[in-house]
């Protein structure tokens, strides 16, 4: 007959645990089940790091969509990389609002032990009395395809598209410098968000196939100024000192030109726009006030005047060239010669019809 010599179960799972509990000095059910507990804590223990890492370095358990459900958490990732997304707006906010200050702030919070931090700023803005020319900038990347915006370094904004209210557009700040392509990205994915809540728009705006080189800063030519052919107002003999000029290197949605340096401290910096974009402005051309034309172009605001270029509005814009202290003009005295050298010049490049 077999000799059941462990028939008491010694040779199971259990039994050969509780020889090594015997051998250790647990003997007692107490001391076993402390024993048990150490065992069990230390087998978690991989399971609560990698809980802890996905907590700490993804967006596990966190938002889909934020900004009143404009923004997706991706396409925040997209923009600043990845993280926990949360939502850092203080303020009150809407995507049916167009009021001053309209802002929703995403951040991005991603690192193991030492947190970094990152901040994208959406708002949502209008446009109604200042003219397009307030969008423009010289070192701007222009947007290509259907989609109307640009970049530089301190904000990318898109316009809501057509069949939304006109004058409202997207703006998206970062605290990093760069990334302009996702920038522009976010702006107009933004944009078809706030068309979305808004139930406006006939059509979902593409994301932009590329943008636009910025403009080199050279001489001007004061002959054909702007890159402009035949764009050559009287220019002030008194203005001797260096006069950069900067020229985006696209014409949609916004044409810009600067003459001399920072505008935001320096009166006698010219700047000229030609926008072409509709959807960028809210201002209207004003019936029955002749003696506001310049030719077939009216005045809509300081400094912008609109004409109808192959069947839609145009807007030109001319700011500064003037002394601070005596607000006359400085750099191009003639003012009257100056606006209809631009529309003429300005509006032979874009293929307008004569303006005058």
């Amino acid at each position: 007959m077999k000799n059941d010599a462990h028939s008491d179960g010694s040779e199971t799972l259990h039994g050969r645990i509780d020889d090594a509990l015997d051998r250790r000095g647990f003997s007692t059910g107490r001391l076993r089940a402390r024993a048990a507990a150490v065992v069990l804590a230390l087998s978690l223990l991989p399971i609560g790091a990698a809980g802890f890492a996905a907590y700490r370095l993804t967006n596990l358990g966190g938002p889909d969509r934020l900004c009143d459900g404009a923004v997706t958490a991706d396409q925040v990732h997209g923009l600043l990389g990845g993280g926990r997304v949360e939502d850092g707006t203080w303020t009150s906010y809407s995507t049916t609002e167009d009021s001053s200050g309209n802002s929703c702030t995403v951040r991005v919070r991603s690192g193991l032990f030492e947190t970094s931090e990152k901040h994208v700023q959406f708002t949502i803005a209008r446009n109604a009395d200042d003219g397009p020319g307030e969008l423009a900038a010289s070192n701007a990347r222009l947007f290509s395809g259907d989609s109307a915006g640009s970049v530089t370094p301190g904000v990318a904004w898109a316009v809501l598209p057509e069949g939304c209210q006109k004058g409202v557009r997207i703006e998206v700040r970062t605290n990093d410098a760069g990334g302009d392509e996702a920038r522009a990205r976010a702006a107009v994915a933004f944009a078809n968000g706030v068309a979305k809540a808004r139930s406006c728009g006939d059509r979902v705006l593409p994301a932009p196939t590329s943008l636009s080189a910025v403009g080199a800063e050279t001489e001007p030519d004061w002959n054909n100024l702007c890159g402009l052919p035949g764009f050559a107002p009287a220019k002030n003999p008194e203005a001797q000192w260096r006069i950069p000029q900067q020229v985006t290197t696209a014409t949609a949605p916004i044409w810009s030109c600067k003459l001399g340096g920072d505008p935001r401290y320096d009166g006698r910096v010219q700047q000229f726009a030609i926008t072409t974009e509709p959807q960028a402005t809210a201002l209207t051309r004003k019936d029955g006030e002749q003696d506001s034309a310049v030719g077939r172009a009216r005045w809509v605001a300081g400094g912008t005047l609109t004409a109808t270029c192959q069947g839609k509005d145009v807007f030109f814009t001319i700011k500064g060239g003037y002394l601070k202290d005596t607000q006359s003009p400085f750099l191009f005295p003639d003012q009257q010669d100056l606006v209809r050298q631009f529309l003429t010049a300005g509006g032979k490049a874009i293929g307008c019809e004569p303006i005058l």
